[in-house]
């Protein structure tokens, strides 16, 4: 019986889908429990690769044969292995092409809405890594916000749709992931735009992003104002657009709120993230569109996949925004902080242009699932 192969773009189909499947993982059991394939129908069994060096058959009775089983390894060599040892035993069985590494780097286009002079907004869904950013698009032009290192996939769909790149954001310095705004913005000549209390440290020319900042994409006035919103780092700025869309960086979650301790300094941001979400945040439309640069569980997934609400129903349902003593928001905050991205600070120098890393090494660094939150 022969493997099968599924690629990350299939199996984040059937998460959008929530259809069935079982994911047989064999990386460590360490591994396993710090980040794995998130669905909202998926069943795990894991067992690592040298407990089954000896043959599948103590397993089977484990491996169900009425469903879809996936075997799962961090780069793929392993599954291959261990599918074709289940395939020899007569079960149907496939491996996930490129491992976790594959699933940490797959990005996939969501269409979140049409923008009201044409154009449109997408989300870019790093479905396995929680990351979230986006390409605003108006008569040729595109603007991206928050892009990860992955810089191929912006520009070959952009290319796909016409548009020609002239604007590059990040909302912040980010903490969790290798930014590819300051590359996208040099293969393509856009202006590159950063907080500049974010950037004191960076070593790269950039445009200064501020409170009041009005750019223009195409000929047809969609603004993106610049909202300064700090908290989850002093510089972080939040995008209207188009008077529909709430860009709110690492602020806000559909389910959580930003953390405020990636420069360890949770003490002193703790009351600026207070402000933004309970003051600045309060006086904009609550018909706004709120659009995360990250998602933290996959129940936070739309049907069609995108990720986002109305700003209205998160001042309802967040608990995030509804602490009303300012003493107990500051310890809910301080006192559920998840541990620290992988690599953070090292991630962070990348970001400023102080070091410099190889694709590799990049990969590494970020590996792992998206801690951006408050719990």
């Amino acid at each position: 019986m022969a493997v099968n192969i599924i690629t990350a773009k299939d199996i984040t189909q059937r998460v959008f889908n929530k259809q069935e499947l079982f994911i047989l993982d064999v990386r460590n059991q360490d591994a396993f429990q710090d980040w794995k394939i998130e669905g909202q129908q998926f069943e795990h069994l894991n067992i690592p690769y040298f407990d089954l060096l000896d043959g599948v058959e103590e397993i089977l009775d484990q491996i169900p044969s009425n469903k879809e089983v996936l075997v799962v390894c961090a780069k793929e060599g392993s599954s291959i292995m261990v599918a074709e040892m289940l395939s020899d035993a007569g079960r149907e069985v496939s491996y996930l092409q490129g491992g976790m590494k594959a699933w940490s780097e797959y990005l996939e286009p969501v269409k979140v809405g049409e923008l009201k002079d044409g154009g449109a907004i997408y989300q870019f869904v790093r479905i396995g890594k929680g990351c979230l950013s986006y390409m605003v698009v108006s008569n040729g032009e595109a603007a991206i916000i928050d892009s990860t290192r992955m810089t191929e996939v912006y520009t070959t769909f952009a290319a796909s749709i016409g548009a020609k790149i002239t604007n590059v954001f990040d909302t912040h310095l980010h903490a969790d992931h290798i930014s590819g705004g300051r590359m996208i913005a040099e293969k393509t000549n856009a202006m590159y735009w950063l907080p500049p209390k974010d950037a004191k440290e960076v070593t790269f020319e950039y445009q200064p992003l501020e409170d009041g900042n009005s750019v223009t994409v195409g000929n047809t006035k969609i603004n993106i104002d610049a909202l300064y919103s700090p908290g989850h780092t002093i510089g972080s700025t939040s995008f209207v657009v188009d008077e529909k869309y709430l860009l709110s960086g690492d602020i806000l979650f559909i389910d959580s709120i930003g953390r405020p301790d990636l420069a360890g300094l949770a003490e002193d941001w703790v009351g600026d993230l207070r402000e933004t979400l309970y003051t600045r945040y309060r006086e904009l439309s609550e018909e706004l569109i709120v659009l995360p640069a990250h998602f933290m569980i996959i129940e936070e997934l739309n049907d069609d996949g995108s990720v986002a609400k109305k700003l209205g129903t998160l001042f309802a349902e967040n608990h995030g925004l509804n602490i009303a003593d300012e003493e107990e928001f500051r310890n809910m905050v301080t006192g559920n902080l998840p541990p620290q991205p992988n690599a953070y600070q090292e991630i962070r120098e990348t970001n400023m242009g102080k070091i410099t890393t190889d694709e590799e090494q990049q990969r590494e660094m970020e590996i792992g699932p998206n801690r951006c939150a408050v719990r």
